[in-house]
C-alpha cells in the first residue's frame, strides 16, 4: 500500500464493503474544540449516538501522518490528550502527511475524506462560514468551497453564530450548495434556535432528507447538501447571554490581534469560560441531536 493512502478502521471497511450505513465525524472537536477530560467522553458518546441510530460511526483524523477513517480507541485517546495536535483542513492534508503529524480534520477537511471514502453522510456541530468584518479581512473558511465541489450530507446546526450568517448563507447560495431545514423554514444559528434568516426548503424526516440525498447522488450533484437540524428553543442558550458574551468576545479579540483559523477555539474557549460551561453544554447537544440525525439519515438511505 502506499504510504500517503487512506488508511480504513476494521469495522469501517467491513461496514462499506457490505454496504452498511456510515457517518463520518470530525476530530476538530475533540482535539481543538471541547475541554479534557470532557473531550474524550464526549467523543465517545457521538459514536454512540450514532450507533444508536442504525449506523456505524467513523471518526476521521491524521495518526503519525496517517489518515484515518474510523479511528480506533487509542488512536482516539491520542488525539484527544495529546499535545500540539495540528488543525487540519483540506490545504494542510498533505503537508502534515509528508511531515508525519498528529492531526484534527475540520469540517472541510473531514467532508472531503468521507466522500473519498465513499461515506455520504457526516455530522458535525456548526459550519464555519463567512467571519465578521470578512470585506476587509477577507476570513472566510474553507468549509464552503470545500462543500460546494463534495457530494456529501453534512448534518449541523447551522453556522457557529459567531459568523456572520447573513453573508454565509449568500455564499453558500453562490456557491451551489443546498440548505434544508429539518422541521424548520429557519436557519439555525448554533447556540440559538433561529439565526433570524430564512430557508427556502425544509423536510421532516430523516427518510425525507435520505430521498434528497439520493437524489442529489442520482443527479451528480458535485456540491453538499446541508441539513440545518436546530436546537429546540428550550435548549439554546439564552440569547440575551449570547449576545453579552459574543460582543466581549468579539471585543477582546480585536484587543488581541487573532484572526484566521485561531478565532473560532479562541471564540468558544470564551464562551464556555463566560458562561461557566452553560455554552459547552449546549455545543455537547447540538453535536449528539446531530449525530443521531445523520445515524437516521444514512440508515434511511
Amino acid at each position: 500500500m502506499n504510504e500517503f493512502e487512506i488508511r480504513y478502521g476494521a469495522e469501517i471497511r467491513t461496514a462499506l464493503d457490505a454496504g452498511r450505513p456510515v457517518v463520518a465525524l470530525e476530530s476538530t472537536l475533540i482535539a481543538h474544540g471541547l475541554p479534557q477530560p470532557d473531550n474524550l467522553r464526549v467523543a465517545r458518546e457521538i459514536e454512540q449516538a450514532v450507533r444508536a441510530a442504525g449506523a456505524v460511526p467513523a471518526t476521521i483524523g491524521m495518526v503519525g501522518g496517517e489518515l484515518v477513517v474510523g479511528l480506533d480507541e487509542t488512536q482516539l485517546t491520542r488525539l484527544a490528550t495529546g499535545d500540539g495536535v495540528a488543525k487540519l483542513s483540506v490545504r494542510d492534508l498533505a503537508v502534515a502527511a509528508a511531515s508525519g503529524v498528529d492531526g484534527a480534520t475540520t469540517v472541510a477537511s473531514t467532508s472531503a475524506v468521507a466522500a473519498a471514502a465513499g461515506i455520504r453522510v457526516f455530522a458535525t456541530g456548526g459550519l464555519g462560514g463567512v467571519h465578521r468584518e470578512a470585506s476587509t479581512s477577507f476570513d472566510e473558511s474553507a468549509d464552503l468551497v470545500t462543500l460546494a465541489r463534495t457530494p456529501i450530507a453534512v448534518v449541523c446546526a447551522g453556522v457557529k453564530s459567531i459568523l456572520d450568517v447573513g453573508a454565509t448563507l449568500e455564499r453558500l447560495e453562490t456557491l451551489g450548495v443546498a440548505v434544508v431545514g429539518y422541521r424548520t423554514r429557519r436557519f439555525p444559528g448554533f447556540y440559538l434556535s433561529d439565526s433570524g434568516y430564512d430557508l427556502d426548503w425544509s423536510v421532516d424526516s430523516p427518510a425525507a432528507a435520505a430521498r434528497i440525498v439520493h437524489a442529489a447522488t442520482a443527479l451528480g450533484a458535485h456540491g453538499a447538501v446541508v441539513i440545518a437540524n436546530p436546537l429546540p428553543i428550550d435548549e439554546q442558550l439564552d440569547p440575551d447571554l449570547h449576545e453579552l458574551v459574543l460582543t466581549s468576545g468579539l471585543s477582546m479579540m480585536e484587543r488581541d490581534g487573532i484572526t484566521g483559523k485561531a478565532v473560532t477555539p479562541f471564540l468558544l474557549a470564551h464562551f464556555h469560560s463566560t458562561t461557566r460551561g452553560r455554552s459547552l453544554d449546549v455545543n455537547v447537544r447540538i453535536i449528539l441531536r446531530n449525530a443521531a440525525l445523520a445515524g437516521e439519515i444514512a440508515a434511511a438511505l
